[in-house]
């Protein structure tokens, strides 16, 4: 099972989402594909995903976060313990995030959303100040990140396997040359 968690303002219309699905389609494992739509509180966020991977063995898990969504995943992976893919991943997005309170909209709709000030305590309480075991992860930092700093994610992850690209920006334009390297750290070969 792959639970693929986006980033601040994004959704499961992502490009790195949307490729990620068509693949588990393709390989006939759309069953094992999860992206939901989280909400702008990471506190209610955490209890969706706890809640929708209730029952899913901790062994046939694999998680993959985006941004926000790597903060996400960070703080999942030490509390249960199953493997993480992190691309670009926020690493203290308290500092970050608070520019962005107020109401704007997501990326991929024209509906509003709303970050609270409140938000940022709720961040506060998922952050993972050392990571426990490094080889539980795999990082994908674009040194072009234009949002968050690279050096900051090669830090964080010291130790876990890393895939530094040079160039690049925020989104992983090119994430479609680096599915399979995803796929292979999740379990998931290209003839699955």
């Amino acid at each position: 099972m792959i639970l693929y968690l986006h980033g601040f303002r994004s959704s499961p219309r992502s490009m790195k989402a949307r490729l990620m699905a068509e693949r588990m389609a393709a390989l006939g494992l759309e069953q094992q594909w999860l992206c939901p739509q989280l909400p702008a509180s990471p506190k209610l966020a955490m209890e969706q995903v706890l809640t929708l991977i209730e029952g899913v063995p901790v062994s046939e898990l694999r998680i993959v976060g985006s941004s926000l969504g790597g903060y996400y995943a960070t703080w999942l992976a030490e509390r249960l313990g199953c493997p993480a893919v992190l691309l670009n991943p926020a690493v203290v997005p308290l500092k970050d995030l608070d520019k962005h309170v107020g109401v704007t909209t997501a990326y991929h709709s024209d509906e509003p959303f709303e970050f609270k000030r409140d938000y940022i305590d709720e961040l506060r309480a998922l952050a993972v100040a050392k990571i426990t075991k490094p080889q539980r992860y795999l990082l994908l930092a674009a040194t072009g990140d234009e949002v968050l700093d690279y050096r900051d994610m090669v830090a964080h992850y010291a130790g876990a396997q890393q895939h530094i690209i040079e160039g690049s920006d925020h989104g992983i334009s090119e994430f479609a040359d680096y599915l399979d390297e995803v796929l292979a750290f999740c379990g998931i070969g290209a003839q699955s």
